[in-house]
């Protein structure tokens, strides 16, 4: 009996291979699906309509908001304030509804976005932390988010980004490959762009 056994399972056409074999990532059991878009216009008095990059089946999607924006102050301007109202939408919690469909968020808590420094190009978003510090699968979830405000982007193109110190700012750009792969970020290293006039 046991020798029919064995005879059965040597020919059942599998072979043990001691050479590892990459065949891809786990199927994901998440479903991915974006949450019904939030109603009303473009802008809302509870803030303005945003795609916020989330993470889901190791990969980044969109996800539509209603984002509120921050108390307006003097000393900040649009570009600063809707940064700031992005990198708090990011570092909430996704909704039930969201977390149900499998998605999360790497943003770490209390980061925030100030006002460039004198000699930075326009544009620039300085962040409490040093961008490289971040955790890749975070710097792509910002970059994508802040790349996809009109408020913040001037259209396609890298995000400048720069951290809370004397460091120059560096161009990081979102591409598919960066959506599919967020761990994986690239910059385009220190910006040369002049500063305005």
């Amino acid at each position: 009996m046991v020798l029919m056994s064995a005879l059965a399972l040597a020919g059942c056409g599998i072979q043990a291979s001691t050479v590892p074999v990459d065949v891809g990532a786990a199927p994901s059991r998440v479903s991915c699906d974006t949450p019904a878009k939030p109603s009303g216009g473009a802008a809302t008095v509870q803030g303005i309509r945003a795609t916020v990059e989330l993470v889901c089946g190791s990969q980044l999607v969109g996800v539509e908001r209603v984002v509120p924006m921050p108390e307006k102050k003097p000393s900040r301007d649009a570009v600063v304030l809707v940064s700031q109202a992005l990198l708090e939408a990011l570092q909430r919690e996704p909704s039930q509804e969201e977390r149900d469909a499998g998605f999360t968020t790497g943003v770490p808590a209390g980061l925030t976005a100030a006002a460039p420094r004198p000699g930075d190009p326009a544009g620039t978003v300085r962040l409490s932390r040093k961008p490289e510090d971040l955790p890749p699968v975070a710097l792509s979830q910002i970059v994508c988010t802040l790349s996809d405000s009109e408020a913040v982007s001037a259209g396609p193109g890298p995000v400048v980004l720069g951290g809370p110190d004397s460091d120059p700012p560096r161009a990081w750009e979102c591409s598919a490959a960066v959506r599919s792969r967020p761990e994986t970020v690239p910059t385009l290293g220190d910006v040369v762009l002049p500063a305005p006039s």
